[in-house]
């Protein structure tokens, strides 16, 4: 039977070329689960502390995260738990496309814009719909590091790299919590 879900792309800012996935999930996601989810799309290891920001026109004061994250960051709006809201509930009658930022390592600060694209029917898991580029490695040095490096400037600390890798079929997106280690 098929079931409601919200089809998302991402994509980094301040990298050029573009890095970006599109992926649909359930909508009865919590923002927690969106959060694995990006994990999963993206490439990245789950390290360290994230929030989603969003607002009305450029003010982006509301948050949503983890309990405790407004304790570490200042959140000048309204907190909401990732681990209660829904995709479903957010959204609500609201028409899509919508917008937001998702933050990631607070020290390299990556960016991504997210963007909710649209309702459709799936399967009741997160689908891999589609992307480009090989997300930046993990604690790199952020947007600025990366782009020197992709730009010869600097030397890449991660042997056997490429910047033009991604392959769609790989992405799992079994829970971390979940996800058998790989011996």
């Amino acid at each position: 039977m098929p079931t409601p879900q919200i089809e998302v792309q991402v994509f980094l800012y301040q990298i050029t070329p573009k890095i970006w996935r599109r992926f649909a999930v359930p909508e009865t996601y919590t923002f927690g689960q969106l959060h694995d989810a990006l994990q999963s799309a993206m490439g990245w290891e789950n390290k360290h502390p994230h929030e989603f920001r969003h607002g009305k026109g450029k003010r982006l004061v509301d948050v949503i995260g983890p309990v405790g994250l407004a304790d570490q960051v200042p959140v000048g709006g309204e907190f909401q738990d990732e681990a209660q809201l829904t995709l479903a509930a957010y959204v609500g009658r609201k028409r899509l496309p919508m917008r937001l930022l998702y933050r990631y390592d607070f020290a390299e600060d990556w960016i991504h814009e997210v963007v909710l694209e649209k309702r459709s029917e799936g399967e009741g898991v997160p689908q891999m719909l589609g992307g480009a580029r090989a997300c930046p490695p993990e604690d790199f040095g952020g947007a600025f590091r990366y782009m020197q490096a992709l730009h010869g400037e600097i030397g890449w600390d991660h042997p056997g790299y490429d910047a033009e890798a991604f392959d769609p079929a790989k992405v799992d997106f079994t829970p971390p919590k979940v996800r058998k280690r790989r011996v």
